[in-house]
């Protein structure tokens, strides 16, 4: 079920449900632009943070495998699983903050989708890359559940 987000996140939607830790890390949300962009935003709550007050490098790569599959759900169309994921922290944010994600779809065979982006802060000038990510999704077929 996709739900609507509130406030900064207005435009946005979720996929609720469908992934209980994503939904305990996030909650995190998604945006397909007239263009055909998809951006994925998520606010910084201080529950996002380490010890350090920064953003916890764990959630920002959770956020970077949540928005591989915003940004492929074009192509994905159906049950698909997470291959390979890689990062590259850039910048620290804290709490407050409006974070996004944007990427593209590098490769896409029969059975696996190849992508890249960036996770940020800020627009224009004030723009700050805080993780450049990679990932493999591949698509699986729905197996029935042994009985």
């Amino acid at each position: 079920m996709n739900i609507e987000a509130p406030g900064r996140l207005s435009g946005y939607e979720t996929w609720e449900g469908h992934d209980p830790f994503e939904d305990h890390a996030g909650p995190f949300y998604f945006r397909q632009h007239p263009d055909g962009r998809v951006t994925s935003a998520f606010e910084a709550k201080p529950h996002h943070c380490n010890g350090g007050g920064f953003l916890h490098g764990g959630l920002l790569l959770t956020f970077a495998d949540f928005s591989l599959f915003a940004i492929g759900r074009s192509v994905l169309q159906g049950p698909s699983v997470t291959l390979s994921l890689n990062g590259e922290f850039t910048a620290a944010a804290g709490a407050g903050e409006f974070i996004e994600a944007r990427g593209d779809i590098v490769r896409n065979t029969g059975s696996m989708v190849f992508l890249r982006g960036q996770v940020f802060t800020g627009h224009d000038a004030d723009e700050r890359i805080l993780l450049n990510f990679s990932g493999i999704v591949k698509r699986v077929k729905k197996r029935p559940l042994s009985a």
